[in-house]
């Protein structure tokens, strides 16, 4: 990313408020996790009480219908955070297949309070310059401390300005939080303190700090669209390959280990908006497209330093596309902005 002057962070906003971004399936039930083993490409079994994973539900033809964040309250009580865009269908397609198991699945929104926590108030500070990367493997796992009332998560950080932004997440109880699950702030709790004037949002950031780690989730936009090596889930402990069988399996396999991947994803920013599910254009083959748009922030204006009036976004591309001279979002039209493209804060699994 462009540098800009450091910024602090001091956010709190939380994310599954009515109409927010996150939703909670929880699987409760002594076959819960022998379930959820059989239908993510993440090994559930292995998952421990300290820790959490990225994970995807795929179509029996491998593409991605949700993603999530899995991890348990118990080994009979496993909580999987996912956009509640595509929350209701996933939830019920699940169901179809629990049939006599002894796991109950149900949508746990409104049961808890999510907030998503960016620099100081996760307690750590945003580190200068610093050069954190996902290594390459599917027994990455996100930290998670817990307590009686709460779980906090440490996810990926983002970045911003050339630094990195310590991120997490804190889950806990309605009850735990006072029985205020519509509040956008726990009482206490910081609130974003912006470094310039601005009439961005504290979901707007969070979203804009999530493009950052190069880590797109799944929503309605692009569900069953990419199988997960199209949005680097093999390279950033989405995907384990030496768990049992799951829905697409064979699919996800072959396209790790036959030939060479053709399809990833990148960070892009552009002068116009962006938004998930937008086609992307190449101008060498106007034609047809050449990607997808598959995560996008809004535009921050000042707050964003040297990208201020851009879009970032994720999107999923054709590497031959990436030495193109011109590449664009929505439409080949000459007069339509240029996407810049802007490194991965990770390194890419070779396929084999």
């Amino acid at each position: 990313m462009p540098e800009t002057t450091k910024t602090t962070f001091d956010l709190c906003t939380t994310l599954n408020l009515p109409g927010g971004p996150l939703g909670v399936i929880r699987a409760q039930g002594a076959d819960a996790v022998k379930f959820l083993q059989g239908q993510l490409t993440q090994d559930v079994a292995l998952l421990g009480l300290s820790e959490a994973r990225l994970a995807a539900w795929c179509s029996a033809k491998g593409r991605m219908l949700a993603s999530f964040v899995v991890f348990k309250n118990t080994h009979e009580d496993i909580l999987l955070l996912c956009s509640t865009s595509v929350l209701p269908a996933t939830l019920k397609r699940l169901q179809m297949f629990v049939m006599r198991a002894q796991c109950q699945l149900s949508d746990a929104t409104a049961a808890y309070v999510v907030q998503g926590l960016a620099g100081a108030a996760t307690g750590q500070t945003d580190v200068l310059h610093a050069t954190d990367t996902i290594a390459a493997r599917a027994t990455i796992h996100w930290p998670t401390e817990r307590n009686s009332t709460q779980i906090t998560i440490q996810l990926p950080p983002g970045h911003h300005a050339g630094h990195s932004v310590p991120r997490a997440l804190r889950v806990q109880p309605v009850e735990a939080a006072g029985g205020q699950a519509a509040d956008a702030k726990t009482p206490g709790q910081p609130a974003l303190n912006h470094p310039t004037p601005s009439a961005a949002s504290d979901l707007a950031v969070w979203q804009y700090l999530e493009v950052t780690t190069g880590i797109a989730p799944v929503t309605a936009p692009i569900s069953d669209a990419f199988v997960p090596q199209m949005l680097n889930y093999e390279s950033t402990g989405g995907v384990n390959f030496k768990k049992g069988c799951y829905p697409g399996q064979e699919v996800v396999a072959r396209s790790q280990f036959r030939g060479t991947l053709k399809r990833r994803a990148f960070i892009v920013s552009s002068t116009a908006p962006l938004a998930a599910g937008q086609e992307l254009f190449d101008s060498r083959d106007t034609e047809q497209p050449c990607g997808t748009v598959a995560y996008a922030a809004p535009q921050l204006g000042a707050f964003a330093g040297a990208l201020a009036g851009h879009s970032l976004a994720i999107v999923s591309m054709q590497t031959s596309a990436l030495d193109s001279p011109r590449l664009t979002a929505g439409s080949p039209d000459a007069a339509t902005a240029a996407l810049q493209l802007h490194a991965l804060p990770y390194v890419l699994l070779d396929d084999i």
